[in-house]
């Protein structure tokens, strides 16, 4: 369920907060394989089911930029930041993938605020998402993410 905050200054009072889960989203090999095209990364664990099969995963798996990729995705199904005039992605910490995704495995996503504090002319939050397996028990991805919320003229200080 997505938290949604009026404007980027109620960050600030947010920190702690738990966010989603997410709905689920199933990772096929259509997906997996369109990463590898625009990365150029066409690892055989990732593109060659065959083979894979064989491999130690005993099938494709996604690559793990994929699945942080999707952090993007999901993070606007976990938070909604109202009266804001630009949100930038501004960067990640901590980066981490205990477990692969393996091709035909649903993943879905829930967040944690870290911090929220102000920085010159908007709210910069640090939102940790862990990035979920069905039926595993390691997440697929952990990231902090960082984000940059400028409100609308107006919504500075409220």
């Amino acid at each position: 369920m997505k938290k949604v905050f009026d404007t980027p200054a109620a960050l600030r009072k947010a920190t702690g907060d738990r966010l989603g889960p997410t709905t689920w989203l199933e990772i096929d090999q259509k997906r997996v394989d369109q990463f590898a095209e625009a990365t150029g990364d066409h690892q055989w664990i990732h593109v060659d089911p065959r083979r894979a099969a064989e491999g130690p995963f005993g099938g494709t798996i996604a690559h793990g930029y994929l699945t942080l990729a999707l952090a993007n995705k999901f993070l606007p199904e976990l938070i909604e930041v109202r009266r804001v005039a630009m949100g930038i992605n501004y960067g990640c910490d901590r980066v981490r993938f205990p477990q692969p995704v393996k091709v035909g495995q649903r993943i879905r996503a829930r967040g944690e605020i870290l911090s929220a504090e102000d920085v010159k002319g908007g709210v910069q939050a640090v939102i940790r998402i862990t990035i979920d397996i069905d039926g595993e028990d390691r997440p697929g991805c952990v990231v902090d993410t960082i984000s940059r919320f400028y409100p609308q003229q107006g919504a500075e200080h409220e």
